[in-house]
Order: structure tokens, then sequence, then C-alpha cells
């Protein structure tokens, strides 16, 4: 394999590092096959091929990313890369958010309640179905959100209680649960593929034009 063959198999997907386990979720997309960047700061997207939004707080995720046009630079990145939320997350790719309302990035067609499952002593490690090749899935809760609603092209691929809790809308992927908290790396590996197929087709494309 020649170095720009491994450079298109391992894609470079930042992870959103304000807060939350991002640590945790950066080790995942390695075991994935994928090359993992921090991200702090607006500058450290460019060259990306896709984003985790990780777990945390999302009305702090909010207030940090209102610095320096952090926001703006995410949403222009957002509007053309892959992108995977998981429990704050979740929420912040969400069109629509309650209990209580707040403002979110409105990418993915789904409603979210917030910690609709209780508090931190309610965290639960659920073992699931999903659409997944490899058997049922461990799940981690953390004072999840819950997935109340979801549009017509959005995919349900795991549900807890009859709810969703993995969905996919195209490129975007999003979680209730934590993955990087389990040794299963079945979901970071769903992303890296999801962002290695949008990357190799974004190149056969611009090939074609150059051609």
């Amino acid at each position: 394999m020649s170095n720009s063959d491994a450079d298109l198999d391992r894609p470079r997907i930042g992870v959103l590092a304000l807060q939350g386990d991002f640590a945790a979720h950066a080790q995942a997309l390695e075991e994935a096959g994928a090359e993992a960047v921090e991200v702090r700061k607006p500058s450290e997207l460019e060259g990306l091929d896709g984003l985790i939004l990780p777990g945390g707080e999302s009305t702090t995720f909010l207030k940090f990313l209102e610095r320096d046009g952090f926001l703006e630079s995410l949403q222009r990145f957002l509007a053309v890369k892959p992108a995977f939320g998981t429990c704050a997350g979740c929420i912040l790719l969400a069109r629509n958010v309650s209990h209580p309302a707040q403002e979110s990035l409105a990418l993915m067609d789904i409603t979210v309640e917030r910690n609709a499952y209780g508090r931190q002593i309610d965290s639960a490690i659920r073992t699931e179905e999903t659409k997944l090749p490899g058997g049922p899935l461990e799940m981690v809760y953390i004072r999840a959100p819950r997935i109340a609603a979801v549009g017509d092209g959005v995919e349900v691929m795991a549900e807890r209680d009859g709810f969703p809790v993995l969905v996919r809308q195209g490129r975007l992927l999003a979680a209730t649960f934590h993955p990087e908290l389990s040794s299963d790396r079945r979901v970071h590996q769903l992303f890296v593929n999801m962002v290695r197929d949008q990357s190799n087709s974004h190149r056969e494309i611009e090939s074609r034009r150059d051609g």
C-alpha cells in the first residue's frame, strides 16, 4: 500500500475536546483505524474528515462555542462533513430539544428530551440488539437524553424500551449512550467507515473533474 492509499484508509477525525471524555473517544477512533485529533479551537477543524461531539453538558458546550467564532466555524464544517454526537453531542445535533428547551445546531431530524433517564445516580449499563453485525451491544448511560421522535429520513439502529438510542441520517450519527466507555468499538467503526466512504467519494469526484 502506498502512502497516499494509507492516508485514504486512515481518515483524520476530530473530537471536540472542550469537555466530556474526549480522550476515550480519541482512543476508540485510533482502535477503529482513524487518526484522532483533539479540537479546542476553530482553526483545528481545518483538514479534518469528520468530527465527534462527545458527552458532557450541552448548555456548557454552547457557551464554549460562542467564543471566538467557534460556533460559526463548526456550523460551516458540519454542513458538509460527517458528525457523530454522543449524549450531550446528540442533543447538540438535534433539530428539537425539550425538557427544557434549548438551542442546538439543528442538523438532525430528531427530537431529544434532556436528562430523560434521571440523574447521575440513575446511570446504567444495558445490553441491546442493534442493526450492527456482531450481536448485542453494551451501552453505558450517564444522565442520558431520550430521542422522543425521529423524522422520515432517520434510520433507527438500536432502541431501549421502545425509544431510539442509536440513529443515523446520511452523514450524521447520534447515540444517547457512551460507546467510548465500552471496549466494543463497533459504533466508532461504523462512524469511521462513514467518514472514509464520504472522503473517498469526494476524492473520486475531484479526480473526475481534474481528468
